[in-house]
């Protein structure tokens, strides 16, 4: 997987979308799949401006978006702005999830931003693993935790059926606890590996 595919951080619907996307050369570059796909999603908040756009219209919105994005993982590096992709995606994710809150629950932005500090802890680990260990998180991670496309369908339709409150608390706890923990395994894994690498070293100088 490239550094690029890695940042994207996409769940097992935007990767079920790539496998049934047209053949890679007759698809444009990432970005413009990107992009065209969120224009929807955009205008159903523009259409909707004082409440929740209907749960049809969002979660179509959505749909078109993760149908759109997922193919252009297949092509990930492809273009000179093929970098804007990941950040755009972060976007999408944070800003969708914190104006549904906005609009259908103000009780539950503790809650949104706990969510949202989580998500950036996972997607900043992602970075800096990726740096240092040369490693990016395992695939299981990414279809455990749903994905930018899992976690943006899920929220949503709870947010339509009235239970976005309790989902996000669910959510921010629970994947604070799987990104916390897979985390920690793997950073102790890899200050081990250093230390033997150190220690294997210093014997060969001895020696």
């Amino acid at each position: 997987m490239s550094v690029l595919a890695a940042y994207r951080d996409d769940g097992p619907l935007a990767a079920g979308a790539e496998r049934l996307a047209p053949p890679a050369a007759a698809r444009p570059g990432p970005l413009v799949w990107t992009v065209a796909g969120a224009l929807p999603l955009v205008a159903a908040f523009v259409v909707w401006r004082d409440r929740l756009p209907p749960a049809a219209a969002g979660l179509v919105a959505i749909a078109i978006a993760i149908a759109a994005a997922g193919p252009a993982a297949a092509r990930a590096d492809a273009g000179r702005l093929a970098w804007l992709v990941p950040p755009l995606l972060r976007l999408l994710e944070y800003a969708v999830l914190l104006r549904v809150t906005v609009l259908t629950d103000h009780g539950a932005l503790p809650a949104c931003y706990a969510l949202l500090g989580v998500l950036a802890f996972h997607h900043y680990d992602t970075v800096y693993r990726l740096r240092h260990q040369k490693l990016a998180p395992p695939a299981w991670l990414r279809t455990a935790s749903g994905g930018w496309d899992g976690r943006l369908l899920v929220l949503y339709a709870l947010a339509a059926a009235g239970g976005l409150g309790p989902g996000l608390v669910v959510a921010a706890l629970g994947l604070a606890v799987l990104f916390g923990a897979e985390s920690i395994v793997s950073w102790l894994g890899f200050a081990r590996a250093q230390a033997q690498t150190v220690y294997v070293d210093e014997d060969l100088e001895e020696a």
